[in-house]
Parts: C-alpha cells; structure tokens; sequence
C-alpha cells in the first residue's frame, strides 16, 4: 500500500492565526523545555526508577540499596550521583554513612502519574 505523504498536511493552507498566536504566548522558553526534556531523560532508566522506588519507603545507604536490588554497590552510586545532580535525590550524612532520600514530594508525584499513564 502506498504511504500517503499528504496525511499531516492541512487540506488547505489556512493558518488559524489567533489560535497560533495563543499557543506561542504560552510556550515556554526553548532553555526551559530543554531541561524539562533532560529530566524526562534520567526517568528513562529502570534502575534508577527502581532506586526511587525504594526511597518512596525508607532513606537509604548505598549498601542497602545495593543489597536490595542485588547490584554492586559501585553501579548504585553511579547511578545516586545521576538522581542526585538531577535534584531528584538528597542526602545526609551521619557519621561515616551517607543516606539518600527523595528530594521532595515532586519525585513521588512524576512517578505516581507515570505509574497511573502506564496503568490505564
């Protein structure tokens, strides 16, 4: 079957220009969509969901975190430093220990909306 190369085209050019007006006052900056986008990026790995999920329950060490997802504690720390650039995750120290928790509430919002997309 022949791919219709007019099926995103306008029957005809007719620009509806107080809609395109609108639309473009409400577009955020190119600089803002970019990092929105880089954000997006780092929900693009599954280990790094599943160590969010974790942290929806408790604050952890690298070694639990590990222990928990049977990974090397060198591959978890990789990938906390990844979330944590990202503001996705906070830490603490107490003593020589290094906790990680969720930053804020927003990280547990994304995935819980990602999480109802996925379910529908």
């Amino acid at each position: 079957m022949p791919e219709d190369n007019n099926a995103e085209r306008c029957e005809l050019m007719h620009v509806h220009q107080d809609i395109v007006d609108r639309v473009n006052q409400q577009m955020p900056e190119d600089e803002i969509l970019f990092d929105l986008a880089e954000l997006f990026k780092i929900f693009g790995d599954s280990t790094r969901i599943k160590i969010l999920y974790l942290l929806f329950e408790s604050e952890m060490c690298v070694c639990d975190i590990a222990q928990l997802l049977k990974m090397t504690q060198s591959a978890i720390s990789h990938q906390l430093q990844v979330l944590k650039k990202s503001k996705l995750v906070k830490y603490r120290r107490d003593g020589k220990t290094v906790f990680y928790s969720l930053a804020d509430g927003h990280v547990r919002t994304i995935i819980d909306q990602g999480m109802e997309h996925v379910a529908e």
